[in-house]
């Protein structure tokens, strides 16, 4: 993370924190860890389309699932994604 980059908008309703990665460090976030304090700390993850394949496979089809059935699973590809909405298309 590059701190003078890094901010925090709270309002009464909404907090925001604005991360940006350092120089060298390249390619999307894959997930992120909030909470009060590290033994509270829950993960998310942001919206990609490897994660919502990852999750898709996990919940559709468990680890003993064969061959043939992962390669029959239907194809998730994220269009757009923004904070109010996100467009998938399913092949």
């Amino acid at each position: 993370l590059v701190s003078p980059e890094t901010g925090v908008s709270v309002s009464a309703h909404n907090a925001a924190i604005g991360l940006a990665k350092a120089p060298g460090s390249t390619g999307p976030w894959e997930k992120f860890c909030f909470g009060l304090d590290a033994s509270t700390l829950q993960e998310r993850l942001f919206v990609s389309e490897e994660n919502i394949d990852g999750f898709l496979g996990s919940v559709l089809c468990p680890s003993f699932c064969s061959q043939s059935a992962l390669e029959s699973q239907p194809l998730i590809e994220v269009l757009d994604a923004t904070e109010d909405r996100i467009q998938i298309r399913l092949k």
